[in-house]
């Protein structure tokens, strides 16, 4: 088949079993021969995933008997209406400087910091430890951190 012959559809599923739902479709695609050619699990949609295949009745016929697989949703999408999943946000988008954060791993896990600096292209942040008697700025991945409250010190 042609790549223009390839249409997007959506299949809703139970929240938070969407990966397994999508390991049990590619693996009935391949035992059965359907025409599925990619599958998609974006963290921004919980309860559904996006499968490209030719046709609905492939995709309808690989989630037939699949746990947790609700049904395949009316209508088809194209890759341009999806594309923005497929680029990953980086990890200290919504941190600025001033808001307070909590570690939640490595050395310094629980403490709560201001941050002081970001570092997009590294996707690092600075930030100073509440609990610390001297301010020293410690520098950590952007994924080690969770924002406590957005409003910046004043």
């Amino acid at each position: 088949m042609e790549e223009s012959d390839s249409k997007i559809f959506v299949v809703k599923t139970t929240v938070n079993q969407e990966r397994a739902v999508a390991n049990l479709i590619a693996m009935s695609a391949e035992k059965r021969g359907y025409d599925i050619r990619s599958i998609l699990v974006p963290d921004d949609l919980r309860g559904y995933i996006l499968v490209e295949a030719g046709s609905h009745e492939e995709v309808e016929s690989s989630i037939q008997g699949i746990p947790h697989a609700r049904g395949v949703v009316k209508g088809s999408t194209s890759l341009g209406d999806v594309e923005h999943f497929l680029t990953p946000k980086p990890a200290v988008s919504g941190i600025s400087e001033g808001m307070i954060v909590e570690i939640i791993s490595g050395p310094f896990k629980g403490e709560k910091a201001i941050v002081r600096r970001v570092d997009e292209a590294h996707e690092e942040i600075t930030v100073e430890l509440f609990e610390s008697i001297v301010p020293i700025p410690v520098t950590v991945r952007g994924d080690h951190v969770r924002v406590i409250s957005r409003e910046e010190e004043k």
